[in-house]
């Protein structure tokens, strides 16, 4: 008897983590965490939705805090050197053939460790006298690793199917909504071939869009419970060991994708 050479499809925890529901929630619950938790720590500063902070600095300039207002302001311009740098290291990537999710991830990783190093330093003086001398050098870390979470949504090309923000759900909720009137509108109507395809359309958006708002939201819920429970930045080891653990499963998958490729070429190509 001669054994089958056939084999059946064998499941990839790699390729599992870096698919889009997977990976979607998991960004959006490490942006969440780091949001929510620089926000209560840090008395008001965003790390995720920088933009946010230009309405707080207006609340800030009202009441004449200039400190506090200069460096609400200063976390734009620090996010746009961010998002630079970081597309800067992608084509970089790309020209040298490196896994370029991978690397992004790797780069928000060192981000996020020297986030909590900077935090966990700082903190203790900052609870004894609330200083902007404290809180900028924090939530600079802080913005910078979001940022580079942002940029690799853009960057991280054929990862993804489409691009789906992870830090920000405002367009996700939009979107969301959209796709729930689409969905319902279409069902009214189950005969109308149109409808069916605008149907299945709408489905296979929210089942990518769902996971990024549900997981951006149980990251701010567990951040403020751990905020509040620990009073301490080292909670924020949490969303590192998670984007360590994304950036392994991209390396680990595109190893594995690289191997397959040269197996199928030379097959095709014997000498």
């Amino acid at each position: 008897m001669v054994a089958s050479s056939r084999s059946s499809p064998s499941f990839s925890l790699s390729a599992f983590l870096i698919s889009d529901g997977p990976a979607g929630f998991l960004l959006s619950w490490v942006a969440g965490f780091v949001d929510t938790s620089a926000f209560i720590i840090l008395f008001g500063i965003f790390t995720a939705h920088v933009t946010g902070n230009i309405a707080l600095a207006g609340s800030s300039f009202v009441s004449a805090d200039e400190e506090t207002t200069i460096t609400r302001l200063l976390m734009l311009p620090i996010f746009m050197v961010a998002v630079a740098c970081t597309s800067l290291l992608a084509r970089y990537s790309r020209r040298r053939n490196w896994p370029v999710f991978a690397v992004l991830l790797t780069a928000e990783a060192i981000a996020l460790g020297v986030f909590l190093i900077v935090g966990a330093s700082l903190s203790p003086s900052l609870l004894l006298d609330v200083q902007e001398e404290y809180i900028l050098p924090i939530a600079m870390s802080g913005v910078v690793a979001m940022a580079i979470q942002n940029a690799l949504m853009k960057e991280a090309k054929g990862v993804f199917k489409s691009y789906i923000p992870t830090t920000v759900m405002t367009g996700n909720t939009t979107q969301l909504t959209l796709d729930l009137v689409q969905f319902f509108s279409a069902k009214l109507s189950p005969n109308d071939p149109a409808s069916k395809q605008e149907s299945a359309e709408a489905q296979e958006r929210m089942s990518r869009v769902f996971p990024t708002i549900a997981g951006f939201a149980l990251g701010g819920l567990g951040a403020a419970y751990f905020v509040l429970v620990s009073e301490t930045w080292w909670s924020l080891i949490i969303p590192l060991i998670v984007i360590s653990s994304l950036a392994v499963a991209a390396f680990v998958q595109h190893r594995a994708t690289t191997v397959t490729q040269d197996s199928g070429a030379a097959g095709a190509n014997p000498h």
